[in-house]
């Protein structure tokens, strides 16, 4: 199995809905316990959460030709639809307002678009002339680039960092972060906010896991358990594997951060190299952390 997307879905016991955006990718919005819907583009099979419809029709009989009154037309008549019911309510307004997210996969990289209502953040922004892309994740969130509020790099190589010119200036309201150490090494059109271990942006913790670059950041939704872990963590062939030490900075570093990463409790990571590992992620960095 490459990777543990859709396939997985049986595993997600808690917080994972994933809705239809009626394009290739994968869209994925995080709710409550037990409300689980999912479309994915590539083999169209849809699970949807059940709900209660009330549906009401009125029909009326067309006018007689040449009549003058409607006295003695048939009262129009009213048909009650009522779906089957079930156990599962509503979506509150506080369940709409949780987090979804949106993969832009370029490839060999990833970017993610994050969702809460109208407020956006975008994680990562791929290499140059990736706006494009994930223009569409953004559609395909209900959204546009004027909602789009932060620009969070997970660290400073161009592999992440190089749509960046071209994301701000599609994005005119966004602020863009960056781990603070990797500031200086990021070429930004628009002043970069430099972060640090603890700090929140849009609601996700960020945390400082320095080793792959000596500021890089993973961020944390912890209401919803989804980590994004930029590449102090990567996804092969279904597995969460640490980072490349052909890649890192300090790779002793490297691994502190995976055993810092597997003190955190998340049921979905996301990385810039492979497929989203979506239920129990938490438990598969402990392990990995273990094995160290």
């Amino acid at each position: 199995m490459a990777g543990r997307g859709v396939p997985e879905l049986h595993r997600i016991n808690r917080r994972l809905f994933l809705r239809d955006v009626g394009r290739g990718t994968l869209a994925i919005a995080v709710l409550g316990p037990g409300l689980i819907a999912c479309s994915n583009g590539d083999d169209g099979t849809i699970a949807t959460v059940p709900s209660t419809t009330r549906a009401s029709t009125t029909t009326t009989p067309p006018a007689t030709a040449g009549a003058t009154s409607t006295t003695d037309a048939p009262e129009p008549s009213t048909t009650i639809v009522e779906a089957e019911t079930t156990d599962t309510p509503p979506l509150t307004e506080a369940q709409l307002q949780m987090l979804r997210w949106e993969r832009v996969n370029l490839g060999f990289v990833s970017a993610y678009v994050l969702a809460r209502g109208r407020e956006i953040a975008i994680v990562d922004t791929g290499t140059g002339g990736s706006a494009t892309q994930i223009g569409d994740a953004l559609t395909g969130l209900g959204a546009n680039w004027d909602d789009v509020d932060h620009v969070i790099l997970t660290h400073l190589h161009g592999d992440h960092v190089g749509g960046l010119r071209s994301v701000l200036d599609a994005a005119p309201n966004a602020t863009p972060y960056a781990g603070e150490a990797d500031v200086a090494g990021i070429t930004s059109t628009r002043p970069l906010t430099a972060v640090n271990d603890g700090d929140e942006v849009f609601g996700l913790e960020i945390i400082g896991t320095p080793g792959h670059t000596p500021g890089h950041i993973a961020v944390l939704d912890a209401a919803s358990g989804f980590l994004v872990a930029g590449d102090s963590l990567n996804e092969a062939n279904g597995m969460i594997v640490g980072p490349n030490p052909n890649f890192s900075s300090d790779h002793d570093d490297a691994l502190d951060a995976v055993r810092k990463l597997a003190t955190r409790e998340f049921d979905t990571a996301v990385f810039g190299h492979g497929e989203p590992y979506i239920g129990d992620a938490s438990e598969a960095v402990v392990a990995l952390a273990q094995s160290l």
